[in-house]
């Protein structure tokens, strides 16, 4: 039997259920796999990068959703969802961000449209649904912290936790909301092994007169990922970047720098540790390897047991 990669659920002899395509569109009846080899996408991703308003480590396509022919088409411009291939180096990069936006989900951080495809090798491919786009040609205004603090791709992780924190302060309509916000990602990425989060992953949206942190994206446990990983978090929390502890990531950066009351962090603490099992669960049925859900699971359970959270 086989089990749909968008909805995680039993689908018979079909590629998705019923569910999984509702997921994408309410209208959408099949879904055909994807046009392209994982090779192939990486072909198409090198030759099209500069066309690419979204770029990054990881190859990425511009596509839109042909409702009527059910099947995803790669574009130029115009494009409503980011497609991200196999990586030709890092193995199972697709099944391993769309379980950590799964995870990301399940404790309220707010996440796109996403899921996994079926490509015509076999290979799954990571959809995301760009939220920086309304209707057929509005864009919405979003700034990456990288342009808020007037650096760039070279200078990316030339900052550090505390002066994002004031740049939450200057630019967001609510910042003592936004810090709440910041404060879970920040314990959510420590937990599950991101410690690549730098300026360029963190942005700010504006809608409606209002600015705000967008929704995550380019969630990954990258420690299971890169075998030389020897950090913690990308941008330096009270000058280090590893070997964090309880009192250093919950009382100095939560409640000294967040400015956050007992009251709001023991709520993310408690909604984190209302989610571990349900989080055990997704990774034993989300599409990674057996290896790589042993040494996913194995790191959260050590990290939250560095937190004191059961």
């Amino acid at each position: 039997m086989n089990k749909c990669p968008i909805a995680y659920i039993a689908c018979g002899n079909s590629r998705y259920s019923d569910k999984g395509l509702k997921i994408l569109s309410a209208k959408l009846k099949n879904l055909k796999d994807f046009e392209y080899t994982a090779d192939e996408q990486r072909k198409e991703a090198y030759n099209r990068a500069l066309k690419m308003s979204v770029q990054g480590v990881q190859p990425k396509l511009s596509a839109v959703l042909n409702i009527s022919e059910g099947k995803f088409e790669i574009v130029d411009k115009g494009g409503k969802y980011i497609l991200k291939p196999q990586h030709n180096i890092l193995f199972e990069m697709p099944e391993n961000e769309d379980l950590t936006m799964r995870l990301a989900d399940e404790i309220g951080l707010e996440i796109p449209k996403h899921g996994l495809i079926w490509s015509k090798d076999k290979s799954l491919t990571y959809f995301i649904k760009r939220f920086d786009r309304k209707g057929h040609n509005d864009k919405i205004p979003v700034e990456d912290f990288a342009q808020l603090a007037g650096l760039n791709r070279d200078t990316k992780y030339d900052y550090s936790m505390e002066k994002v924190l004031k740049l939450i302060d200057k630019y967001c309509t609510f910042p003592v909301i936004e810090k709440i916000k910041f404060f879970k990602l920040t314990i959510f990425n420590y937990l599950i092994g991101n410690e690549d989060m730098h300026l360029k992953n963190f942005s700010l949206i504006t809608q409606n007169g209002k600015s705000s942190l967008s929704p995550c994206y380019d969630l990954v446990n990258s420690t299971i990922e890169y075998k030389a990983q020897d950090e913690e978090i990308a941008l330096p929390l009270n000058g280090k970047k590893k070997n964090f502890t309880r009192n250093q990531l919950i009382t100095y950066f939560g409640k000294e720098r967040c400015e956050l009351t007992d009251k709001s962090i023991d709520r993310v603490l408690k909604t984190i540790s209302l989610s571990v099992l349900k989080w055990k669960e997704l990774i034993n049925s989300s599409f990674l390897s057996q290896t790589m859900k042993d040494k996913y699971r194995t790191l959260l359970e050590t990290r939250l047991n560095i937190l004191g959270i059961k």
